[in-house]
């Protein structure tokens, strides 16, 4: 174990305190850069060895509350529909083919003919509607609960964080419909989401956000791909998305997860020049927020939905670090 790993695991098991805490830290900020030992939040505060972040907001009594949200029994599916084409962060990209195994040349099996089709995925798990788990994002190499890339992240899958630990996801659901706050039918690239503009479209679309819960934002980006004018190019080139200020606001509220009609979900350029997904570490190592990609919020938004119930049951494939999903939003 190198020194960073050293340096993180003791944090992290609260070994250090005192003047030797501030040795560790002032170790840490000069071994993994300055944001890593900025707000000592290698310490989770649910425990060294928790797994789970911010998920453990998802009580029996969050979830009975945001069941009763549900008035009209309507169903939206989130979950864009994805495929070869389908822009994606580089290198990822997939493909599915379909066989008939051990059936050419006959008539299937048994004295019924019984016929199949099977399909194999080959491709990124990271790709179209998709959750971001806790082992996705770091700062140099540090990750949530102060873990190293070496400590849990081999070539064969996660031995911790992966996104069978999660159970799933269900919660008390928010839309904020960021283009009808602008004012616009589609949000431009580049625009960030501040801390101000979060507040000032809850506000008045009527909403609040509150602790554990899964905030979801709209710009109509998706339109770029199946609307009247698709520009694939343009949706996977840039974006607007939750910014700095924006990501630190969710994350004092205490979210549970934050997704949005986006690739990246965050502002795409970043708002100060040279940095790439800071939204991503702020929610993610450093306080454990679920991120939520490419989600169709198009229906919820026409139909002026701003809460309802948030339901996902992601794959459970061991060492996971993403996964495509399809989260049902239902009023």
């Amino acid at each position: 174990m190198g020194t960073q790993s050293k340096v993180v695991r003791a944090v992290r098991g609260g070994a250090v305190s005192g003047a030797l805490g501030l040795i560790a830290a002032g170790l840490l900020l000069a071994v993994s850069g300055e944001r890593v030992a900025a707000q000592d939040w290698v310490q989770s505060p649910w425990g060294a060895d928790d797994e789970l972040g911010a998920a453990n907001l998802m009580t029996p009594e969050r979830v009975k509350l945001a069941a009763e949200l549900v008035t009209e029994g309507k169903v939206y599916s989130l979950g864009m529909i994805v495929g070869p084409d389908t822009p994606a962060f580089p290198p990822r990209s997939l493909s599915l083919t379909v066989l008939q195994p051990g059936q050419n040349g006959n008539s299937g099996l048994g004295n019924n003919n019984f016929t199949y089709n099977d399909d194999i995925f080959m491709g990124w798990l990271g790709i179209g509607p998709q959750i971001d788990g806790l082992g996705h994002a770091g700062v140099d190499h540090v990750y949530y609960g102060g873990r190293t890339y070496g400590d849990f992240a081999p070539a064969s899958g996660l031995t911790e964080l992966g996104l069978e630990k999660l159970p799933g996801l269900v919660g008390r659901g928010v839309l904020l419909d960021m283009a009808a706050y602008y004012g616009t039918e589609m949000v431009e690239e580049g625009t960030a989401y501040t801390k101000e503009d979060i507040q000032a479209a809850a506000e008045a679309q009527g909403v609040e956000l509150r602790e554990g819960d899964v905030v979801l934002f709209n710009s109509n980006w998706m339109d770029l791909l199946d609307g009247d004018a698709p520009d694939p190019q343009r949706f996977g080139a840039k974006e607007p998305g939750v910014g700095v200020s924006g990501a630190e606001y969710l994350a004092e509220i205490g979210v549970m997860a934050v997704g949005a009609d986006t690739w990246g979900m965050e502002v795409v350029p970043a708002e100060t020049e040279g940095d790439a997904f800071r939204a991503h570490q702020i929610l993610q190592p450093e306080h454990g927020i679920y991120i939520l990609e490419n989600m169709d919020t198009r229906a919820l938004a026409d139909d002026g939905v701003h809460e309802f119930l948030f339901v996902l049951g992601q794959a459970r494939l061991q060492g996971a670090v993403q996964m495509i999903i399809n989260p049902i939003a239902i009023r």
